[in-house]
C-alpha cells in the first residue's frame, strides 16, 4: 500500500529561529495505520504536524528542504484548502476550533464553505454526528458541552469531509480520565470504521496505549530517534532518556527487579505476560517495604461547611445547581488534589472560595474565621488562584512587572517590591530570566511566572487548576518539584487535576467530586483501587491496581500506597 503521508529528507527552519526545528525527517504513514508521536516539549512534534496539514509552508514561514507528500503530491504544490480534503486536524484547544453557534452549524461549516447543496449537506452532517455519537446535541451551543462532547463535535467537523488522515494534538489534555478513555476508544473505532490513518500527539503514553497503536515515533531535538512498535520502545531506555513518562506498571515492575523485554508484550497492562518468577518478585518487593510513619495532627487553614451554589440556567431559564452541601477541610501545609469528571464542580468550588462567585449557601472559614465579609482582594491576600492557561492571567510585557503587579496594586513601596520579587524569582527558578519579555518564554516557564505572581503575595493557600496540563514529563516534574518545595515552606497547595498519575505521585489526600457532591475524602491509592468510586466519578483505575491483581496481591490499595511512598521517600528524595 502506498503511503498517504511521506516525508523525504525534510528539514524546516522558522524565519525567526537560528537553527532548524526539523532535521532530515524520513517518515511514511499509510492508511489504516495508527501512529503515536511522542517527545519532550520543543522537540518538533507540532512542527511535524504543521507540515502534514499544510500550515507549513503556507501559514508558518521558514526555509524548507526536502519535501512532504500528502496522497502522493508535494504539499507545496497544494493549498491548505486542498490538503484539508485529505487531512483533518483536531486541536488541543477545542474552544479555538469552534465556528458555529450550534453543534449542527459547526459540523456543517466546511460543507457550507464548499457550497454543498442543502439536502446533501444535511445528510452528511447527520452521518458525521452519528459516527461520533453527538446526534442528541445538535441544537446545543458549544459552550454548553462537556469536554468529551466538544471533542466529538470537533471530530465530526473534520469527519464530515471524509478525510483520509486524522491528526489529534493532545486529545487528552483537558479531559477527565473516563472521558479520555472513551475518547481513545472513539478514535480507535473511527479509524477502523473509516480506514483513515490516525496520528496522535500526546504526552500521556499509557492512556493512548489503552487501545492498539501500530507504531510510536519518538522525537528529540528535531530528529526522529525511534520509529518502532510500542513493545520494542517500552522495553528500552529511550523514553526515560528523553524525559517521557513510561507506564506506571512498568516502573513498578522495574522497582521489583523485573527485566522488561519485547516478548513480554509490555505495551499495555492488558497484554503484558508475566512469569511466575516476575509475579513473585513483585509480591516480595511489596512485603519488604516498611509502612511510613503516621503523620502528625494537622491544623485546618481553610474549611467549607454545607456549601451549595447554582448558576443561572443558560437553556432552561432557571438556576442550575453546581455544588450541593459540600463540607471539607484543608489543612495547613498539606498538598491536596481535587478530582472528578468534567462539570463535577471542581473549579466552581475554587471560585466560590476565592470570591469570584458569590456564596449562596453555607460557610467558608479561613483559620476559623468566616470569610463572608472579605472582598476578592482581601481573600487573595490569603488564598491565591492560578488558572490553567497562563496566557489568561498574564497582562504585562516583562517578567519582573508581571510578578510585581499585585504588590503595586496593593500600594507597597518599590523597595519592598524589589526585594520580594527578586526573592520570588530565585525561589521559582526564574532569576536568570528576570529581564526577559514574557513573549520569549515557553508555556511551562509562563506557568511558573503565573505561580510566582501569586506566590509573591505570600498567601497561605494556593489553588492551581490543572498545573501540569500539556506538559511533557520533564517540565511536569520541574513544575511539581517546585510546588513541593513551596509546600515544604508551609504553603498549602490544592491541585485541581484530571491527571491520576499526578494525584498518586504528589497528593497526600484527595477530594472526589461527582455530580456536584463530595463523594470521597481519602488517599489517592484508595480512590484508584475502588471500582465503585471510579465508576461513579468517571475516573480511571490505575494500572498498579491491575498489576496487584496479576501478582495475587489482595490489598491493592496497600500496594499502590507502598509504590507511592517508595517513590516519595527513596526515588525523589
Amino acid at each position: 500500500m502506498e503511503p498517504i503521508i511521506e516525508f523525504r529528507d525534510l528539514s524546516f527552519q522558522y524565519n525567526a529561529q537560528a537553527s532548524p526545528t526539523l532535521k532530515n525527517i524520513e517518515l511514511s504513514i499509510r492508511k489504516r495505520e495508527k501512529v503515536l508521536i511522542a517527545g519532550p516539549s520543543g522537540c518538533g512534534k507540532s512542527t511535524l504536524i504543521h507540515c502534514i496539514n499544510g500550515l507549513i509552508p503556507f501559514s508558518y514561514k521558514g526555509t524548507m528542504t526536502g519535501e512532504v507528500l500528502v496522497k502522493g503530491k508535494p504539499t507545496k504544490e497544494q493549498s491548505v484548502f486542498d490538503i484539508s480534503h485529505t487531512v483533518g486536524t483536531v486541536l488541543q484547544d477545542l474552544d479555538g476550533q469552534f465556528i458555529g453557534l450550534t453543534v449542527a452549524e459547526d459540523i456543517a461549516f466546511a460543507l457550507e464553505n464548499e457550497a454543498v447543496e442543502e439536502p446533501e449537506l444535511h445528510e452528511r452532517v447527520r452521518k458525521a454526528a452519528e459516527l461520533v455519537n453527538i446526534s442528541s446535541h445538535m441544537d446545543f451551543s458549544p459552550g454548553e458541552l462537556s469536554g468529551g462532547q466538544k471533542q466529538r463535535v470537533s471530530l465530526a467537523g473534520v469527519m464530515v469531509e471524509d478525510v483520509d488522515v486524522l491528526l489529534f494534538d493532545e486529545p487528552l489534555a483537558n479531559l477527565d480520565p473516563a472521558t479520555g478513555k472513551k475518547t481513545m476508544e472513539l478514535i480507535d473505532d473511527i479509524g477502523r470504521q473509516t480506514g483513515a490513518a490516525i496520528i496522535i500527539i500526546e504526552h500521556r503514553l499509557e492512556d493512548v496505549l489503552w487501545r492498539h497503536v501500530d507504531r510510536i515515533v519518538l522525537m528529540g531535538e528535531g530528529r526522529i530517534l525511534a520509529d518502532t512498535s510500542p513493545d520494542e520502545l517500552l522495553s528500552g531506555e529511550l523514553l526515560k532518556e528523553n524525559g517521557i513518562r513510561e507506564p506506571l506498571y512498568l516502573t513498578a515492575l522495574k522497582y521489583a527487579g523485573v527485566k522488561i523485554s519485547p516478548e513480554m508484550k509490555p505495551r499495555s497492562i492488558r497484554t503484558i505476560r508475566l512469569s511466575e518468577e516476575d509475579r513473585r518478585k513483585v509480591s516480595e518487593w511489596y512485603e519488604s517495604r516498611k509502612a511510613p510513619e503516621p503523620e502528625e495532627e494537622k491544623i485546618p487553614v481553610l474549611e467549607v461547611r454545607d456549601l451549595s451554589f447554582a448558576y443561572a440556567g443558560e437553556r432552561k431559564g432557571f438556576a442550575v445547581p453546581a455544588l450541593e452541601h459540600i463540607s471539607a477541610k484543608l489543612y495547613r501545609g498539606e498538598l491536596l488534589a481535587i478530582v472528578g469528571q468534567n462539570g463535577a464542580g471542581k473549579s466552581t468550588l475554587s471560585k466560590v472560595i476565592c470570591g469570584f462567585e458569590t456564596l449562596q449557601e453555607g460557610t467558608v472559614l479561613l483559620n476559623g474565621e468566616d470569610m463572608a465579609g472579605l472582598s476578592i482582594k482581601e481573600r487573595a491576600d490569603h488564598v491565591g488562584y492560578v488558572m490553567q492557561n497562563p496566557n489568561q492571567m498574564i497582562s504585562q510585557n516583562l517578567i519582573y512587572d508581571e510578578i510585581a503587579l499585585g504588590l503595586r496594586k496593593r500600594g507597597i513601596g518599590e523597595e519592598e517590591i524589589r526585594e520580594r520579587v527578586e526573592e520570588t524569582l530565585k525561589v521559582c527558578g526564574l532569576w536568570k530570566f528576570r529581564s526577559w519579555p514574557i513573549s520569549a518564554l515557553s508555556y511551562g516557564q509562563k506557568k511558573r511566572v503565573t505561580i510566582a505572581s501569586i506566590l509573591v503575595l505570600r498567601p497561605e493557600v494556593i489553588i492551581l487548576d490543572e498545573p501540569t496540563a500539556g506538559q511533557d514529563y520533564r517540565h511536569y516534574t520541574d513544575i511539581m518539584e517546585f510546588l513541593v518545595a513551596m509546600n515544604r515552606r508551609g504553603i498549602t497547595i490544592v491541585m485541581i487535576t484530571h491527571d491520576m498519575h499526578l494525584m498518586l505521585e504528589y497528593a497526600r489526600r484527595t477530594l472526589v467530586l461527582c455530580e456536584r457532591k463530595l463523594l470521597a475524602d481519602t488517599t489517592g491509592a484508595v480512590v484508584l483501587t475502588s471500582p465503585e468510586l471510579i465508576k461513579a466519578a468517571d475516573l480511571k483505575e490505575t494500572s498498579l491496581y491491575d498489576l496487584a491483581a496479576l501478582c495475587g496481591i489482595e490489598d491493592a490499595a496497600g500496594y499502590v500506597q507502598c509504590f507511592i511512598d517508595y517513590e516519595r521517600q527513596e526515588v525523589r528524595s
